[in-house]
């Protein structure tokens, strides 16, 4: 899954003049310790922008099939795929950015600031959905079958970040039907 991500994001970075720099991919279960600091499995899973890592914590994918009802290949590839999605941000320098607006903010500000950070990076999962439709056939049906429960997968596991399940289901929707300059929206 991760390496359907590194191909779609090599691509696009080279039609844009720029290398893709692959993110690692760092299983664990229970706890890690990252450059970003120590995290417990209750955080799920999450990108460190300090070391440009992925951190999955494996006990996270047996709760989106067991307690979340999120079962499928797509509903695990979605998450890897929206933390791919922060080392895009990252890579542009869009997460600099961000931290440094937030410091010149009102709390309140700065948390929705970091909503649309993480709908950033849904937006970005869902940019990789698009074109793994188009590699593996992957038809929105199969999806609707895979997908479970949108809004326990990804950062929305605590419920704490973006929309949630119709927010989601807009983005895959809406990347399913264009190619419309995805990424130079972003």
């Amino acid at each position: 899954m991760l390496a359907s991500t590194e191909d779609v994001w090599r691509t696009f970075s080279e039609q844009q003049g720029r290398t893709y720099s692959k993110p690692t991919l760092v299983l664990f279960t229970d706890a890690v310790r990252s450059a970003c600091g120590e995290a417990g499995s209750a955080v799920g899973p999450f990108y460190c922008p300090g070391d440009q890592k992925l951190y999955l914590d494996l006990s996270f994918f047996n709760d989106l099939q067991t307690r979340f009802r999120a079962p499928g290949d797509f509903a695990q590839a979605y998450v890897i795929a929206h933390e791919v999605g922060h080392h895009v941000q990252n890579l542009l320098g869009t997460m600099d950015k961000v931290d440094a607006a937030r410091g010149r903010m009102s709390e309140a500000e700065a948390n929705q600031l970091s909503v649309r950070l993480e709908l950033q990076a849904d937006f970005l999962a869902g940019v990789w959905a698009h074109y793994a439709q188009q590699k593996a056939s992957l038809r929105p049906a199969t999806l609707k079958k895979r997908w479970g429960r949108p809004s326990a997968v990804g950062d929305d596991r605590l419920q704490r970040e973006g929309q949630g399940l119709r927010h989601t289901r807009l983005i895959y929707s809406r990347n399913f039907r264009t190619e419309n300059s995805l990424v130079s929206k972003v």
